[in-house]
């Protein structure tokens, strides 16, 4: 970490760290727990009985979304987000111990982030251009480049030799009021955000209480983060900013205006607290803004520790949406070839089904199979521009997908996904202590306990 400062008198009281590095546990010299062989039998699983269906049924074409080596490997990611100037950069900083050292982020009461910075592990400080991120495969960022040049040049990657990126890396986003004009700024910003948030383990949603603004903008994310509700994790920052009964006003007030937006039983966990390196202000609740920050490190230190298992559930997630896609496919062309006579014209008939595939009871059909869940289940309209690109007779039937030796593509995802996966999962589990158990995360079988729940 970078040398202490001599504290000039002129400056503000700083805190002391002790707690980060503690609860972080960045003093310790404990091995990295192995994971390489697990990561290897998870790409094994995925070359071998996911991918095959993904390209025979063109899956990144709906979802535009093919995983890469470097994200079955990369690190687990933690997204900052929110309106500007609510301290999302100063939070990275403090984290890092990067302020007053060349390495830190600019903050500012304006808009300072105006693009997407990654601040990953490297063995001496470097800033990577977006165009050269997106154009190494074996880093996790490659799948970007669909977004355009404009967006390349809006991405930028900084590496710090930091003891905490050797296991996590940050992502800072632009804050969300400026993003008020997309075309304006010639790249898809919704889109893009919505990339990161498929992929963060943990979403730091920031605001500042004095400022409290819930307009369009934020409904607009909390739309995107449905489904994510688990990772997400709401920070007041600045709380030392206002006096005790104000604050309480505030925390009302920003759960009053987030609950239309997130329908869940166990509401996101809030942290209230001042993340940044100065000392709180005085005649506030020092050791309540304290405590505040320790879970939220560990909070941090939890998704670091659980990331295999993160990995897992999320190729699992994948495997299902893979095979729901590829039983969709084949359904649509058994309809296809059912109504096909010698005399139809096929593009005729095709675009009969496209049109109303309730009729055909497409998507009943698939629902009436075992293991899948009406939320997974694409939009229908999805397929309408699916299927103008890709014509339905480049498909072959899913019966038709088997070969004497590899045996067939839907066998062995599903065997994939109901066997070996939660078999790899499981054996993460034996060299674990008991309470992290890995079925929370993923779900597989049992009940998921309320993680929220001290133990």
């Amino acid at each position: 970490s970078p040398p202490e400062e001599v504290e000039d008198a002129s400056e503000p009281a700083k805190r002391d760290r002790s707690h980060l590095e503690n609860t972080l546990k960045l003093n310790e010299e404990k091995p990295a727990d192995d994971v390489s062989g697990v990561l290897q039998r998870l790409r094994k699983i995925y070359h071998s009985s996911i991918k095959p269906l993904e390209h025979s049924y063109r899956y990144n074409e709906l979802r535009q979304h093919e995983i890469t080596d470097g994200e079955i490997t990369s690190k687990p990611m933690v997204l900052f987000l929110g309106p500007w100037s609510v301290g999302k950069s100063s939070m990275i900083n403090y984290l890092l111990g990067l302020d007053n050292t060349p390495y830190q982020l600019y903050t500012g009461a304006e808009p300072t982030t105006s693009e997407f910075t990654v601040i990953m592990h490297g063995p001496k400080l470097k800033t990577i251009e977006g165009i050269v991120m997106a154009a190494d495969s074996a880093r996790s960022f490659s799948p970007l480049e669909k977004f355009g040049q404009n967006f390349l040049e809006k991405l930028i990657g900084i590496e710090v030799p930091h003891k905490l990126l050797e296991r996590v890396t940050f992502v800072d986003t632009p804050g969300i009021i400026e993003n008020r004009k997309q075309q304006e700024r010639g790249y898809p910003f919704n889109d893009v955000c919505q990339w990161f948030i498929d992929r963060a383990d943990l979403i730091f949603v920031v605001f500042d209480p004095t400022k409290l603004d819930v307009g369009l903008e934020l409904e607009m994310l909390f739309r995107q983060l449905k489904g994510r509700e688990s990772q997400i994790r709401i920070i007041l920052n600045k709380a030392d900013s206002l006096a005790t009964q104000e604050l309480m006003r505030v925390y009302g007030a920003l759960f009053w205006s987030l609950a239309p937006l997130i329908n869940v039983t166990e509401p996101p966990r809030v942290y209230v607290s001042s993340f940044w390196p100065h000392d709180y202000h005085p005649d506030t609740h020092r050791d309540l803004f304290l405590k505040e920050e320790i879970s939220l490190l560990e909070d941090l230190n939890q998704v670091i520790e659980n990331r295999m298992e993160n990995k897992i559930a999320f190729i699992r997630q994948h495997a299902i949406r893979v095979r729901i896609h590829a039983l969709l496919v084949d359904r649509y062309l058994q309809t296809y070839k059912d109504k096909m006579t010698f005399f139809s014209d096929g593009e005729l008939v095709f675009r009969d089904i496209v049109e109303d595939p309730d009729r055909f009871f497409i998507f009943k059909s698939i629902l009436a199979k075992t293991n899948v869940s009406k939320f997974d289940l694409p939009n229908r309209e999805a397929y309408k521009d699916f299927f103008g690109i890709n014509p339905i007779t480049s498909f072959k039937l899913l019966s038709q997908q088997c070969s004497y030796m590899g045996g067939c593509f839907l066998e062995k995802i599903e065997k994939a996904i109901t066997r070996e996966l939660p078999d790899l999962l499981g054996s993460l589990g034996l060299g674990k202590k008991p309470n992290v158990l890995s079925c929370d995360v993923t779900g597989c079988g049992e009940t998921p306990k309320n993680r929220y729940r001290k133990p």
